[in-house]
C-alpha cells in the first residue's frame, strides 16, 4: 500500500470492511515503514511481527479499527506474553501474564498490536530518553525531541508507521509529545478509561491513558470504543450524552472561551508561541466565539510543591512494590537520576507531609475548577518555547536542577488538569519558522470531552494540518 499513510485509522479500517485491501497488508505496510524509520527515530523499541501476523490472518473482531497497526507504549498497559520494562534498568518484567483491561478494549476495537513503543523511565519528564532504551527523536526534525513520556508513541504517529497508538498523560504525556510531533492529542476525564486490575499504576488519579492520532476522528472513535464503565471501580464513570464520533459533527455553538500564555515562572512565553496563541484567539471569535484573556490566577508555586510532594511519596511507594517483586533493593546503576531522586525524596516524607500535600491540592483543584464557571474553555499553548533539541532537553544530564529549569520553562501549561482530572486536549495548529509544530492546549469542564470534540472539529476544518507532513515520512 504506497498510499497507506495518507488513510487515518478508520479510513483503513474502512479499506478493510470494503475489502480492497487485508488486516495483513495493512500490518506488512506498517512493518515496512516501521524499519525504514525507525532508525532514524528510535520510537519502536519491542516489535512482535510475527504474533501480529497471526493476528492479522486470524478472525479480528468487528470494531471500528478492524485490521488497524497499532502500538503500545512500553510503560502500565499489560500486554499478555510481552516483556514490559518502563525504561528502567531496574524495574522490568520478562513477559507479562495476561493484558490489562485496556488492552482487552484495544484488541475489542480490532486493531492489530504489533510492537512497543519508547518512554522514558517511568514515564517521569517531558522527554523521551533514557540509559536502558535512548533517545527518541521527532520526524519533523531528528535533533528535537518527540516529547514525553509518550515520545515513541507520538513519533511512530508523526512518521506515517501507524495512524494512531497508545499513550499515557500523568502531567502532560500526551498532550507534550501530540505537541512536539503535530498531532491531535487528549488527556481524558479521569477514570473515563478503566484503570483495571493494576490500579497501583494509577493511585493517586494523575495519570490517564488514550491515544495520539493524526486526526480528531480517531481521537474521538477510540474513545468510544475504550471508554465505558469498568466493573468493579471503586469510581463513579463521567458520563457523556453521545458517541463522541457524533459530537465532532455538531456545531459548537457560540463558547466562552478565556485564553492566557500566564506561566508559573510568571516570565513570558518565546514570542513565536505567544504569536500564534494570538492568532488562534483571532480565529475563534472570527468563528463567532466569545473570546478574552484572562488566566488561572492560582499560587503555581504551591500547586507544584503539594504536586510533588504527592508524587514523590506515590513513586516511593511504587519503588517498594519493585522490591517486593525482585526481592531486593534497586543497584547504584539501576535508577536514573531523576528516579533516585523521586524514590528518596518520596521516603523523607512523613505521612503527615503526604496528607497536607494532598488536601492542599484538593483547595486548589477547587480553585481551578471554580474558573470554568464562567468559561466553557481555557486557550492556552502546550509548550511555552519552540521544541527543544535532544541534547538540550536530556534528563541524563549531570546537572538535574538545570534540567529541572529547562523543563519547567518549556513544560508549565499541561499539569493542573493531571490534578484536578478535566479533559485537556492538544492541536497542532501552528508551524514555526523552523518548521516545527506549534500546539495550542484547550482545557475544559470536568467530564466534558464533547465539548473539546465539538471546537476540535470545527478547528480541524478552519486550520487544517493533516496535509502538513514531516521530513520522516512513510
Amino acid at each position: 500500500m504506497r498510499d497507506y499513510a495518507n488513510y487515518d485509522g478508520l479510513g483503513l479500517a474502512e479499506l478493510v470492511r470494503k475489502r480492497d485491501v487485508t488486516p495483513g497488508e495493512l500490518l506488512e505496510a506498517a512493518i515496512e515503514r516501521t524499519e525504514r524509520s525507525n532508525p532514524k527515530l528510535n520510537a519502536v523499541v519491542y516489535k512482535a511481527y510475527d504474533e501480529a501476523r497471526a493476528a492479522a490472518a486470524g478472525a479480528l473482531p468487528e470494531g471500528p479499527f478492524k485490521g488497524v497497526p497499532f502500538l503500545i507504549k512500553d510503560l502500565g498497559v499489560r500486554v499478555k506474553g510481552w516483556p514490559r520494562t518502563s525504561a528502567s534498568r531496574f524495574a522490568q518484567i520478562e513477559a507479562d501474564e495476561g493484558d490489562s483491561e485496556l488492552m482487552k478494549r484495544y484488541r475489542a476495537s480490532g486493531v492489530v498490536a504489533f510492537g512497543k513503543t519508547n518512554t522514558p523511565e517511568f514515564g517521569i519528564p517531558g522527554v523521551t530518553s533514557s540509559a536502558l532504551l535512548g533517545p527518541c527523536r521527532n520526524p519533523w526534525n531528528t535533533d528535537h525531541i518527540s516529547g514525553g513520556s509518550s515520545g515513541g508513541a507520538a513519533s511512530a504517529v508523526a512518521a506515517g508507521i501507524v495512524p494512531l497508538a497508545h499513550a499515557s498523560d500523568g502531567l502532560g504525556s500526551i498532550r507534550i509529545p501530540a505537541a512536539c510531533c503535530g498531532l491531535v492529542g487528549l488527556k481524558t476525564t479521569r477514570d473515563r478509561n478503566p484503570n483495571g486490575q493494576h490500579d497501583t499504576d494509577r493511585a493517586i488519579g494523575l495519570s490517564v491513558d488514550h491515544v495520539v492520532s493524526r486526526t480528531v476522528r480517531d481521537s474521538a472513535a477510540m474513545l468510544d470504543a475504550t471508554g465505558y464503565p469498568e466493573a468493579n471501580s471503586p469510581f463513579a464513570y463521567p458520563q457523556k450524552e453521545r458517541p463522541y464520533v457524533e459530537e465532532i459533527e455538531r456545531s459548537p455553538g457560540k463558547m466562552r472561551i478565556a485564553f492566557s500564555s500566564e506561566t508559573p515562572s510568571g516570565k513570558p512565553v518565546d514570542p513565536e508561541i505567544r504569536v500564534a496563541l494570538e492568532r488562534t484567539a483571532e480565529t475563534l471569535k472570527q468563528l463567532g466565539h466569545d473570546v478574552r484573556e484572562e488566566g488561572l490566577g492560582i499560587d503555581y508555586r504551591m500547586l507544584y510543591r503539594a504536586q510533588g510532594m504527592v508524587s514523590a511519596a506515590n513513586f516511593s511507594a511504587s519503588i517498594r512494590r519493585w522490591i517486593e517483586v525482585k526481592g531486593r533493593e534497586p543497584g547504584d546503576d539501576e535508577l536514573e537520576g531523576l528516579a533516585r531522586r523521586g524514590y528518596e525524596a518520596g521516603k523523607r516524607l512523613t505521612a503527615q507531609d503526604a496528607g497536607w500535600a494532598w488536601q492542599q491540592l484538593r483547595i486548589m483543584n477547587r480553585q481551578i475548577l471554580s474558573k470554568f464557571v464562567e468559561w466553557d474553555v481555557w486557550l492556552t499553548p502546550v509548550l511555552g518555547t519552540n521544541v527543544p533539541r535532544v541534547d538540550y532537553l536530556d534528563p541524563l544530564m549531570d546537572d538535574l536542577k538545570e534540567f529541572d529549569r529547562r523543563q519547567a520553562t518549556t513544560f508549565g501549561f499541561t499539569p493542573p488538569f493531571n490534578l484536578t482530572g478535566q479533559p485537556s486536549l492538544s492541536l497542532p495548529l501552528h508551524q514555526s519558522e523552523t518548521n516545527l509544530p506549534i500546539a495550542m492546549m484547550f482545557t475544559a469542564r470536568y467530564g466534558d470531552e464533547a465539548t473539546l470534540f465539538r471546537l476540535a472539529g470545527q478547528l480541524e476544518k478552519e486550520m487544517p494540518w493533516i496535509g502538513r507532513k514531516p521530513p520522516v515520512w512513510n
